[in-house]
C-alpha cells in the first residue's frame, strides 16, 4: 500500500500503532525560547527546576524545542519576570507568585499565604480542584499561561539572634522576610525589612536586623545563617506551601501546536514533582549537620502563632471587602482549605504524629 494512501485510510491511531509517533515531533518547527529565572544559580534547588524543565522539553522533542535558562538579573532583574513575560521580551519565566503581590494580592494565592495549604493540598487544588483554572483566569489580565513549577513544602521560620518566648518579643523586631507574608508579621508588631538574599548574613552579623528567614535547612546552611543567629525557629507558618511556578507568554503559548502544549505539560510536571523531591532528600541531611554545629531548634510559641492566625483571617477578610479578583479565587481556595483539613487532621496527621514519636 502507497505510505499516503496508508496514512489517510488508517488515520492517527494508525499512524501510531505503526511506530510512526516520532514523526509527530519532528514534524514540527525549531523552536528557541528564554526563560528568565528570578532564583541565582547558587540556588541550585530552585533555580534547578528551570533546568528540570528545559531538559524534559528538548529531550521529548528531539532537541526540535529548546529553552535556555538564565538565571535572575541575567536577562532582567529577579521581580522584573511578570513585566517581561507580558510584554513578551521573553517566552517565559520561573518565579515564585507572591513576589508579585504588589501588583495585585491575589498573586499570592498562587504560591502561599500565611496558614494556607501545605503542599500535597497546594497540587491537589491546582491539578484536581479549581486552582489551575481560577488562576488562569487571573493570570489572563497579564497575557500568562501558568504551569505549577515546584514546591519546597513547608519552609523554616527563620533565624534569630535572641530566643522568641512569647508574643511580646515580636514587637518591634526587625525581621527579613520577603513577600505577601510581611503584611501579617505587620500586623503582629514585627518591623518587615525587604534585604536581597545576598544581603542578609551581614545583616545579621552587624544587627542591623534581629531575624530573617529564607527557605529551610539545605539553602540557609549554605548561606552560613547558623553562624550569626543561633535560635531556628519552626515553623515558616507564613509558607507551609509555597508553589513555584512556570509563567508563559499567552502569544507564544498559543502559537504552539497541540503536541508541544502537551510537551510543556509534561515537562513542567515533571519539574515540579522533582523539586520537592529534591528539599525531601537533601533538608534532613542538612538540618542534622546544623544542629550538629550547635543550632538550637524553637517551635513558635502557642501565642505568636495564634495571634498570627488571626491577624491573617482578618486581612483575608478585609482584602475580599476590596479586591475582586482576591474574592473569586480565595472563597474557593478557603473552602477547598476547609475540606482538606478535615481529611488530613486523621489519616495524614495522625499517621505522622506516631511515626515521629518512634526510634528509628
Amino acid at each position: 500500500m502507497e505510505r499516503r494512501s496508508f496514512v489517510r485510510g488508517a488515520g492517527l491511531a494508525g499512524v501510531l500503532a505503526a511506530g510512526a509517533a516520532p514523526a509527530i515531533v519532528h514534524a514540527q518547527a525549531n523552536i528557541r525560547w528564554r526563560l528568565a529565572s528570578s532564583f541565582p544559580k547558587s540556588l541550585d534547588t530552585i533555580f534547578g527546576a528551570a533546568d528540570v524543565f528545559a531538559a524534559k522539553i528538548k529531550e521529548m522533542t528531539g532537541g526540535k524545542f529548546v529553552v535556555s535558562v538564565h538565571a535572575g538579573g541575567e536577562l532582567m532583574p529577579p521581580f522584573g519576570v511578570v513585566d517581561g513575560v507580558q510584554n513578551g521580551t521573553v517566552e517565559m519565566a520561573h518565579t515564585a507568585p507572591y513576589y508579585f503581590f504588589g501588583k495585585d494580592d491575589t498573586f499570592a494565592l498562587g504560591c502561599a499565604i500565611p496558614f494556607g495549604l501545605n503542599s500535597r493540598q497546594m497540587s491537589a487544588w491546582m491539578f484536581q480542584g479549581n486552582g489551575l483554572k481560577l488562576m488562569r483566569e487571573f493570570y489572563r489580565n497579564y497575557n500568562i499561561v501558568n504551569f505549577p513549577g515546584g514546591n519546597t513544602g513547608a519552609q523554616m521560620g527563620g533565624w534569630f539572634r535572641k530566643e522568641i518566648k512569647s508574643l511580646a518579643d515580636m514587637k518591634g523586631l526587625k525581621f527579613r522576610t520577603g513577600g505577601f507574608g510581611g503584611k501579617v508579621m505587620e500586623r503582629i508588631g514585627v518591623v518587615p525589612q525587604n534585604i536581597p538574599g545576598g544581603e542578609i548574613y551581614s545583616a545579621l552579623e552587624k544587627g542591623t536586623i534581629d531575624a530573617a528567614e529564607w527557605i529551610g535547612p539545605y539553602d540557609d546552611q549554605k548561606l552560613g545563617f547558623n553562624k550569626v543567629a543561633p535560635f531556628y525557629n519552626y515553623p515558616g507558618f507564613w509558607e507551609g506551601g509555597p508553589q513555584l511556578d512556570f509563567y508563559i507568554n499567552s502569544k507564544a503559548y498559543d502559537a504552539l501546536t497541540p503536541e508541544y502544549k502537551s510537551i510543556v505539560q509534561c515537562a513542567a510536571a515533571a519539574a515540579h514533582v522533582d523539586l520537592q523531591a529534591d528539599y525531601d532528600v537533601k533538608n534532613p541531611t542538612a538540618l542534622k549537620a546544623l544542629v550538629g554545629s550547635g543550632t538550637k531548634l524553637v517551635r513558635f510559641p502557642k501565642d505568636v502563632m495564634e495571634a498570627a492566625f488571626k491577624e491573617s483571617m482578618a486581612l483575608y477578610s478585609e482584602l475580599s471587602g476590596k479586591n475582586p479578583n482576591w474574592k473569586k479565587v480565595y472563597e474557593d481556595y478557603a473552602n477547598f482549605r476547609r475540606d482538606q483539613n478535615l481529611w488530613f487532621r486523621f489519616a495524614e496527621a495522625g499517621f505522622d504524629d506516631f511515626m515521629q514519636q518512634q526510634k528509628l
